[in-house]
């Protein structure tokens, strides 16, 4: 699942400097499902002007997610060119099999271009109502463009689903209030992620690792709403976590098994691990749960071969 990705999808853009925020259009919003469990918006660009961003990249993409870029790739569709923005969401099937994930593409596509080349290829696309999906080879992979500027991609379902959703045949992301209320505070920023309740309990439950079999955790975890984080490079590395609890109580419980755990990880850690730690604040104000990391850039780089960012990102 995305949400057990929460530090690799964040670290994508290392070292890169970004003056742009990954901010998504009304087009893509309208395409994501109403039932998201996570979404993930990424700076596409500035990421691509970074080598140690893409070299990490490779390193940390959780597998579904480069099998989604590795299809655009393979269908030559030049995302690494003209994509400014990629978006991931996670979102529960109604038909009952479980989550599906859908991707987004913001930039500006030569989409006459791209078209011909189907053509050639002799890729026979399928209509869905006013909607023409073209498949990206043996994967499994299709792609739609919403217009010139919005390529929807992922699986044949997955795209299908997400078409609905923009039609409007059933209730896409713009009408799912607490999210869309979320997004605000966070869309302006390179790398975002929201996650819903479910998802924010099974990430924070990864996140505490041994912290979470104490029994408060039980107590705790079905009074999680949902939650965000996001990450900013342009002064070294700042990463920001809020998690929406149902209670002021709720929220100040949690920030101790998160204490806890970071006493319990300290004496164990390196000196380069112990120091992360120190820098991390974790605090709770009416009823939402924050942790704060910054450090710079070479700090941070050094971290990622850590023990304790491995055990994270697992």
């Amino acid at each position: 699942m995305l949400y057990r990705h929460l530090l690799p999808i964040a670290v994508l853009a290392l070292s890169a400097t970004f003056s742009q925020a990954a901010e998504l259009s009304s087009d893509a919003k309208s395409a994501i499902p109403k039932d998201v469990q996570q979404l993930i918006v990424v700076d596409y660009r500035a990421m691509q002007n970074s080598t140690a961003a893409m070299d990490l990249k490779e390193r940390v993409l959780p597998p579904e997610l480069k099998r989604l870029e590795t299809a655009l790739k393979n269908a030559k569709l030049n995302v690494d060119r003209d994509a400014d923005v990629l978006a991931f969401a996670s979102f529960r099937d109604s038909s009952g099999q479980g989550t599906r994930i859908v991707g987004i593409a913001q930039g500006q596509f030569e989409t006459q271009s791209i078209l011909a080349g189907f053509a050639k290829s002799k890729t026979k696309p399928i209509v869905d109502r006013n909607n023409t999906i073209y498949s990206m080879g043996s994967a499994g992979m299709s792609v739609v463009f919403l217009n010139q500027t919005t390529m929807v991609f992922g699986d044949r379902a997955a795209v299908k689903v997400a078409l609905d959703a923009r039609d409007g045949i059933i209730p896409n992301f713009l009408t799912n209030g607490e999210m869309v209320n979320d997004m605000g505070t966070v869309d302006r920023r390179a790398i975002w992620s929201l996650l819903d309740a479910k998802g924010t309990q099974t990430m924070m439950k990864s996140v505490l690792g041994d912290a979470a079999q104490l029994t408060d955790y039980d107590t705790v975890r079905n009074r999680m709403k949902s939650s965000r984080y996001t990450m900013d490079f342009e002064n070294g590395v700042k990463f920001d976590l809020a998690v929406v609890m149902s209670d002021t109580m709720t929220a100040a419980t949690c920030a101790t098994l998160m204490k806890g755990m970071v006493i319990m990880k300290k004496s164990s850690g390196s000196p380069m691990e112990r120091s992360a730690l120190d820098r991390t604040t974790i605090d709770s104000n009416s009823g939402t749960l924050t942790v704060d990391y910054s450090s710079s850039d070479s700090e941070f780089a050094g971290l990622l071969n850590s023990p304790l960012f491995q055990s994270v990102v697992k």
